[in-house]
């Protein structure tokens, strides 16, 4: 049973930014709205206010994915107000604004889903995530999963929050796993992406960690700079004095930790190469395989760590932290489905940097940055 307490009228069909064969653009489409009454008991039911654009949707066009299917509407970023909520939720009232979580269905049952929180969304039982078996957020209305679902702060703008949805959580906890002290180091290494602008501030400004961020195009090492890294480092250099700049500015040891948000296949190695003896490198970037070298495993004790997105309370917390440290997030604003083509083809190219977003509704409350909202 379905609690709403919309008065509007919902239309029948929407419109969508679909994929419906891969390697080709998405095709804006009309669709049927999701039903509204026949929801499940943990789900809610979105107006769409803003979408992200996230790198994986590259991927989504692609079919990297496996079992992604067609036709299917992309994002896995998504914003936007309660319209309806099943049984089962208790931590939202109609009318919240939300950013949505990317996975469906855990089965609330296993020792994973019992065990610490943070830990959660691993559930092997879930289901699936947007943008593969269930349609994203590139349409006006959508449903989500409760459980995986996160208040938006009065103070931030459906516009600023959209692009956390997967940048800024994943980032946020990355960090997180580093499980670093106040004034240690920590190397981001893709610095100046949608992912490392966003991590060097969180390290810095709610962490107290000292930063390296390392990249190796001309626009990310001009934004991780700007993003405030105490030491910013070209990757084409060169290992050996890639190495040596980095033992150079942290008492000859290298960094206590890295986090690698490239996905270059030398991205790993060069964490594990500026990491000290016993410390940890946390991969993000999806690749086909991470290697480092048995030297750095073996005789220097390099710990691989990976971290998958972030749980309900991770993606709070970090939507919080966003406002009380004023995290800037370079944004690139897109006005309308019908714009989403463009805006991928724009991604593709590199022709913009940090994160984009697309307005999908244009009244709704608090959806661009301005007044009293961030």
């Amino acid at each position: 049973m379905a609690t709403t307490t919309t008065t509007q009228s919902l239309p029948s069909n929407m419109l969508a930014a679909q994929i419906v064969g891969f390697h080709k653009p998405h095709s804006i489409n009309k669709i049927p709205v999701p039903d509204i009454n026949n929801l499940n008991p943990h789900d809610l039911y979105l107006k769409v206010a803003v979408s992200g654009l996230c790198h994986s949707d590259l991927e989504y066009l692609k079919g990297t994915f496996p079992h992604i299917s067609l036709p299917i509407t992309g994002s896995h970023e998504g914003t936007g107000v309660i319209l309806a909520k099943g049984s089962a939720v208790d931590y939202f009232n109609v009318g919240d604004r939300i950013l949505a979580g990317q996975t469906f269905g855990r089965c609330g049952e296993c020792d994973i889903c019992k065990g610490p929180e943070n830990y959660r969304h691993y559930c092997p039982h879930r289901e699936t995530m947007m943008s593969v078996h269930r349609n994203g957020a590139f349409q006006e209305y959508l449903i989500v999963d409760g459980r995986e679902a996160a208040l938006i702060p009065d103070s931030m703008s459906f516009a600023t929050a959209a692009p956390l949805a997967c940048a800024g959580m994943t980032s946020w906890r990355g960090v997180k796993q580093c499980e670093l002290k106040p004034g240690q180091w920590i190397a981001i290494v893709g610095s100046g992406g949608g992912l490392g602008h966003l991590a060097i501030q969180m390290a810095k400004k709610a962490f107290g960690l000292k930063v390296v961020g390392v990249d190796a195009r001309d626009e990310g090492l001009a934004l991780t700079e700007e993003a405030g890294a105490d030491l910013v480092l070209d990757a084409r250099i060169g290992k050996e004095n890639f190495v040596e700049q980095v033992h150079k500015h942290t008492d000859g040891k290298g960094v206590h930790a890295a986090l690698n948000v490239s996905d270059a296949k030398s991205a790993a190695p060069t964490a594990a190469a500026i990491t000290r003896d016993h410390g940890t490198v946390v991969q993000i970037a999806l690749i086909d395989e991470v290697s480092l070298p048995f030297h750095d495993v073996i005789f220097r004790n390099i710990h691989l760590k990976g971290s998958f997105m972030a749980s309900q309370a991770e993606i709070q917390e970090m939507l919080y932290t966003v406002v009380e440290h004023k995290i800037k997030l370079e944004n690139n604003i897109f006005h309308g489905i019908p714009e989403i083509p463009r805006a991928v083809e724009m991604l593709r190219n590199g022709e913009y940097r940090g994160k984009a977003c697309i307005v999908v509704d244009e009244g709704a409350p608090g959806t661009l940055p301005g007044d009293s909202r961030m």
